[in-house]
């Protein structure tokens, strides 16, 4: 997954990278369900691409939430973003994690719920068709004198 990072107000050292992408790469375990066909769709972004800003709000406060995480990434058809403030900065990248895990299962759930219900109407098509031919095929069979059920 790449995980893309920027930052505002403050310095991007090794370990607060290091700490951010682990957090963020939990993420890819719920967009297996894609598959590498749904973001070649369209001109969208590959698969697991995010985008996190992290940094501070202001320069000047001291005291209060003051540290604000913004993630945002791309799935097929959609764009999921979730945003933090917290007074600690690694507590509002969770917490972004977290909203941005939510909105995932959101969006999957409905997707799953959109197929099965196309799933469903072309299965009671079917049904009816099969009942409609049935119908034609014994009529057929007892205008030619065939009793057969």
């Amino acid at each position: 997954m790449k995980i893309n990072i920027k930052t505002t107000n403050i310095r991007l050292d090794e370990a607060l990278r290091i700490w951010t992408e682990d957090k963020m790469n939990e993420l890819e375990k719920f967009l297996g369900g894609f598959g590498p066909g749904d973001f070649s769709k369209k001109g969208l972004k590959t698969k697991g691409e995010i985008w996190v800003e992290i940094g501070k709000t202001t320069r000047h406060h001291l005291k209060g939430d003051i540290f604000r995480a913004e993630a945002q990434i791309y799935v097929p058809n959609k764009s999921l973003r979730a945003e933090a403030i917290h007074e600690d900065l690694r507590t509002a990248i969770i917490l972004t994690r977290d909203e941005l895990e939510n909105e995932i299962k959101k969006y999957r759930g409905r997707r799953i719920a959109r197929a099965r219900g196309w799933a469903r109407k072309t299965k009671g098509w079917l049904r009816d068709s099969e009942t409609f031919l049935n119908e034609k095929k014994i009529k057929a069979l007892r205008i030619l004198g065939i009793n057969k059920r």
